[in-house]
């Protein structure tokens, strides 16, 4: 089963990009989207919805999202923040996407991305847009950039995608935290014989990455039980669904690093081997008939 998501992709913000004195007005969309199913709460023994209620503690009342205003708190005392207090903000009001510089695509290290958003040139920028576009996939650099969005400051990447650009906003320096593991300080010997193993291994796995043959196994077994339990009802045999499920081994084998390889590499190679065995079956079952029909065609 495949899980296909469509809907009209809506502009959220509207700017232009700047870099010297050009200037390059754009519209801003999300790249991505959530494929998750909705799931919601309910009571066990009735199925009623369980919702969340926004409470005031002073007041008791359900209150609406229109009368809610954001409030900071230190020493006791507590500051109220309006959305007008917040929309008057200078870097707020900036509709400006700041090229401050251009860095080797390799330079920015994968943990700072964060979102993605598609930007679409305004018919008066189409041609700078796309001047911008191609000096970035000639050079193979990446624009870093300043930009504000729903009331955050936010450092980002701009940089090419087939015949669009894309602004990946990115985690400030100080929210990606240090990984410090004493584990990692241990004086671990691995022996020229593990190395060249485990490179065989890896080597045999390497191919060009396709994002395409990977899909969210767990929301399509997911979306599977949904439609089995809405056929079935309640009583939904869950082994007829999805199989039976696999026995737990007792006693499993443990094997030291090099026999796991070892193993591996060579589970690697039979499979190899096995799929270009049946490949040369298939080309030699179709030079006959390619043979036939050479001589049909004479």
């Amino acid at each position: 089963m495949i899980l296909r998501f469509t809907g009209v992709m809506r502009s959220i913000w509207k700017g232009a990009i700047s870099f010297g004195l050009v200037s390059v007005p754009v519209k801003v969309y999300s790249a991505t989207e959530d494929h998750d199913l909705k799931l919601h709460q309910v009571h066990d023994k009735d199925k009623g919805r369980i919702r969340y209620q926004r409470k005031c503690e002073v007041c008791g009342e359900t209150v609406e999202y229109a009368d809610i205003d954001k409030a900071y708190e230190e020493g006791g005392r507590t500051v109220v923040l309006t959305d007008e207090d917040l929309e008057s903000l200078p870097v707020e009001r900036s509709r400006e996407i700041e090229v401050v510089e251009f860095v080797p695509d390799s330079q920015i290290d994968p943990m700072l991305f964060e979102k993605s958003y598609y930007l679409e040139p305004e018919k008066i920028g189409a041609k700078p847009y796309q001047l911008l576009r191609r000096t970035l996939e000639q050079t193979e650099l990446t624009a870093v950039v300043k930009f504000a969005l729903r009331q955050k400051t936010r450092l980002g990447a701009l940089r090419v995608r087939g015949d669009v650009m894309v602004l990946q906003a990115l985690l400030w320096q100080d929210e990606v935290r240090e990984a410090e593991f004493p584990i990692l300080s241990e004086d671990v010997k691995i022996s020229d014989k593990e190395l060249k193993m485990s490179s065989s291994l890896v080597e045999s796995l390497s191919t060009d990455f396709t994002p395409e043959q990977f899909t969210d196994e767990y929301q399509e077994q997911l979306r599977q039980l949904v439609e089995a339990k809405l056929e079935q009802g309640e009583a939904v045999d869950t082994e007829a669904t999805f199989g039976e499920e696999p026995e737990e081994r007792e006693g499993a084998e443990v094997l030291d690093l090099m026999e796991a390889l070892r193993r591996s590499v060579e589970s690697r190679r039979k499979a190899s081997k096995g799929g270009s065995e049946s490949e040369e079956k298939e080309t030699a079952a179709e030079k006959p008939a390619a043979k036939k029909r050479t001589r049909s065609a004479g």
